[in-house]
């Protein structure tokens, strides 16, 4: 592993998007993606997408290159109508940029509790005003401005019920400032305007139940008993981490093992020319570029036969 970190010889470079290929694509979901465009269009790009050049394939003279990670933010780019895109470009053979996809994908870290909030605060401590802090992560200084406040009271609770979408932020700082005698006229009042309704009601009052029996805060006191168990739970939860990176790379394998007996089947059957002439009669003259690449065929529309097997 280490051998191969250091041929990756990484540099950012602005890069056409014509340029660049999508090597592993994948659905995205269209409202996670209009928030990336809308995030991109306001704030700008703050991770360059990773490529890898390919030194066989040219487009007007310049090399293309292969998306490794980053179709969410290239796809972006297209949306609006930008014609560069920064991106890091590292040295891989074409396995290890399947590979790297891969994992990429697999194993996308998720933000941990309270981690954009925390940075935000850390953004405060440094002297950004609000509105600074605001423009910096594309949030409107109201809202910046609330969320801050409920860190301030130690409201991790209802921090969490905001950011797990099951009540409003108005209602969420409406409820800090209350006392218990307040809470039920501030969630008849939330039902009544529509902010409460059905199950997000229901949740808010398990959360308040929580609040009132463990306190504001995730982090309450521990036993002894949970204490002394602690190394035990570490344990557990590392080994579930192994289980879970192990089942990855058995679907990594599985994937390379798949694909390896596809274009095998391919390149049988296209060194068959009655099964060429089939495909022609057909109208299917067309193949997935990567799967043509490996084949050794044509993967544009071809009127005479051009097949030829490696």
């Amino acid at each position: 592993m280490s051998e191969r970190k250091s041929d990756l010889c990484e540099q950012v470079q602005m890069i056409p998007l014509a340029q660049i290929r999508v090597l592993n694509p994948r659905a995205r979901e269209p409202k996670r993606f209009k928030q990336i465009i809308e995030n991109i269009s306001h704030v700008g790009l703050k991770k360059p997408i990773t490529v890898s050049t390919r030194a066989d394939s040219f487009i007007g003279g310049a090399p293309v290159y292969d998306l490794v990670c980053g179709q969410g933010r290239l796809e972006a780019y297209h949306a609006l109508g930008e014609k560069e895109i920064p991106a890091i470009v590292v040295s891989a053979t074409k396995e290890e940029r399947l590979v790297m996809s891969l994992v990429e994908n697999l194993a996308r870290r998720q933000p941990t509790r309270f981690e954009h909030l925390v940075q935000m605060v850390r953004l405060r401590d440094e002297g950004y005003s609000v509105a600074d802090i605001a423009r910096k992560v594309d949030l409107t200084p109201s809202f910046v401005g609330s969320i801050l406040g409920l860190w301030d009271r130690g409201e991790e609770r209802l921090i969490r019920g905001v950011e797990e979408g099951r009540i409003p932020l108005s209602v969420a700082c409406a409820l800090a400032q209350s006392t218990d005698a307040d809470e039920q006229r501030i969630l008849t009042e939330a039902y009544e305007s529509g902010k409460l309704t059905g199950k997000k009601l229901l949740a808010t009052k398990r959360l308040l139940d929580q609040r009132r029996s463990h306190g504001k805060k995730y982090c309450i006191i521990q036993s002894r008993r949970k204490t002394a168990s602690s190394a035990d739970g570490l344990v557990r939860t590392y080994q579930q981490e192994a289980r879970r990176k192990s089942l990855f790379v058995k679907k990594a394998q599985l994937c390379e093992l798949r694909l390896g007996f596809v274009v095998s089947a391919m390149k049988a059957l296209l060194a068959n020319e009655d099964f060429l002439n089939l495909l022609r009669a057909e109208g299917l003259t067309t193949l997935p570029r990567f799967l043509a690449e490996e084949a050794g065929v044509e993967a544009t529309p071809m009127e005479k036969p051009t097949c030829r097997a490696k």
